[in-house]
């Protein structure tokens, strides 16, 4: 193995430094994957990461299984490693936690590095497979670690003071959209199960109260028959009275006579006049107390 943060003050780098500070070098290779290392640093500690992740690799190799393909971004401002054909982030090593960065000289396309992580502040060793741009991409690290480390003195420690706290906006701003979609999710399940509580049931008949007029009455309709209903306090209409049989008939043993209640056909024409004359009257006293009635309720 071989270290590449040396910074030696006659070495010539590969890239600009405005290449690095202002863009990224684009790098593609093979991701072996990474695992959690004792150490922040050391030639032993990376071959031990090497050695594991090749034996994992071989196994899922038998299984069928690719090595898969990723983009390295770098810049003085740290690794990234993205997902080539949809750009998506994958890992995000800011330069300032990885402790130690180095090329495989037994094996010309491996190269590591080491990154304290920032959820776990575990060491990770990332482990990379690369054809022709293994030492290369290792260079690559360790210009931008040259450039950091003079910007760096240049702005006595603030610039990254000022990263570190961007940084930890940016994971912050990540938690609260998530927690933000998850409270989404619950008032939308809890809109979905006021819906179903106020959706009556199929089959079911809804009971609406008959409509009434001021004096607590069903207007009579000929076509529907008459339904006693509750009356405005609650209570259920009285029963209708039914007289004994023999009370309703009189000392002879006859019906009571009603004369309001007997057809045309059962008087001579001298008595039904005189019948229907009692009848008008009653009924133009009925309407004169109803309108009176009617005048008292209202306003």
């Amino acid at each position: 193995m071989n270290r590449a943060f040396n910074r030696k003050k006659d070495k010539s780098w590969m890239h600009t430094p405005e290449a690095l500070a202002k863009h990224y070098i684009p790098y593609n290779a093979k991701f072996l994957g990474s695992t959690e290392v004792e150490a922040p640093k050391g030639t032993e500690v990376v071959k031990d990461a090497v050695r594991k992740l090749k034996f994992q690799r071989h196994i899922k190799k038998s299984e069928g299984q690719k090595i898969p393909k990723v983009e390295l971004q770098i810049s003085i401002y740290g690794v990234k490693i993205l997902d080539p054909k949809t750009k998506d982030v994958l890992h995000n090593c800011q330069l300032h936690r990885i402790s130690f960065c180095a090329d495989d000289k037994t094996d010309k396309r491996i190269f590591t590095f080491i990154c304290k992580d920032s959820e776990s502040n575990k060491h990770l060793c990332y482990v990379f497979d690369s054809e022709k741009c293994a030492e290369e991409i290792t260079l690559t690290i360790g210009q931008a670690f040259d450039l950091a480390y003079k910007k760096f003195l240049e702005s006595g420690g603030k610039d990254v003071e000022t990263r570190k706290q961007i940084g930890s906006l940016q994971k912050r701003i990540q938690e609260l959209e998530t927690e933000n979609s998850e409270l989404k999710k619950q008032l939308q399940d809890l809109e979905e199960q006021l819906m179903i509580t106020h959706v009556p049931p199929a089959g079911s008949i809804s009971m609406k109260p008959q409509s009434t007029d001021i004096f607590d009455m069903v207007p009579f309709s000929p076509v529907t028959p008459l339904v006693p209903t509750l009356a405005s306090n609650g209570c259920p209409p009285p029963p209708p009275t039914t007289l004994p049989p023999d009370i309703r008939k009189d000392l002879f043993g006859a019906e009571p006579f009603d004369p309001f209640t007997c057809g045309a056909a059962d008087f001579p024409p001298d008595i039904q006049s005189k019948l229907d004359e009692m009848q008008r009257q009653r009924w133009f006293v009925l309407s004169c107390s109803v309108s009176v009635l009617f005048s008292l309720c209202m306003p």
